[in-house]
């Protein structure tokens, strides 16, 4: 398996590149749309909390954003952290990619305010952020401390986003995001190794 300790990239490597360009582009795409139709349609797909007309966010939310401050905001983060978990290969940007757009996204309609609507990509990047800073320390490779550190220091500011500061930010969706990453980082081996024998990845 493919480490933070390689130097060339992974098999896989172009082909990431190319999977994170198509899903930053269709989140372009559907700002685009969301405009056009005067926001009448794709904020009514946004997560609602314990409400069952809000259980389709959990799969098409992080699609979508509140404008395109908000999803400026987001591109660029997704697209770098995503890279750098890249470098461990196409299958671990999948990994940690799916789970955390999944936990958060549970996690969101489970413990949101009631009422509220929830959208972004912001808990899939936050699991990023998650997943890298602790692969650093489960991995103790030179080269995931490494990352760790750097991304870190880009982005550790960005962590004030887990505390309920800023009204009309998701905080919910931000913690269950990084705690999705966090316990990929820690399970990744198991993960990996349960995803072989069961789904034939």
């Amino acid at each position: 398996m493919f480490s933070f300790e390689s130097i060339t990239p992974p098999e896989g490597f172009r082909q990431g590149v190319v999977l994170l360009a198509y899903l930053l582009a269709v989140m372009w795409a559907l700002a685009i749309v969301d405009v056009a139709t005067g926001r009448r349609v794709l904020n009514q797909l946004s997560i609602v909390p314990r409400a069952l007309d809000g259980l389709p966010g959990i799969a098409i939310a992080p699609l979508l954003h509140g404008g395109f401050g908000h999803l400026a905001a987001n591109s660029g983060p997704l697209v770098i952290l995503g890279t750098i978990i890249l470098l461990q290969g196409l299958e671990v940007l999948g990994l940690v990619t799916v789970f955390c757009w999944l936990f958060s996204g549970i996690g969101t309609w489970l413990f949101g305010r009631p009422g509220t609507r929830h959208l972004g990509a912001s808990g899939v990047v936050f699991g990023y952020l998650g997943y890298i800073l602790l692969r650093g320390y489960f991995e103790r490779s030179p080269g995931a401390i490494a990352a760790a550190v750097v991304v870190g220091l880009l982005y550790g500011s960005a962590l004030w986003g887990l505390l309920p500061l800023q009204q009309g930010k998701s905080w919910v969706g931000h913690g269950m995001g990084f705690l999705g990453g966090a316990l990929v980082a820690r399970n990744l081996e198991a993960m990996q190794t349960w995803l072989m024998n069961n789904s034939g990845w």
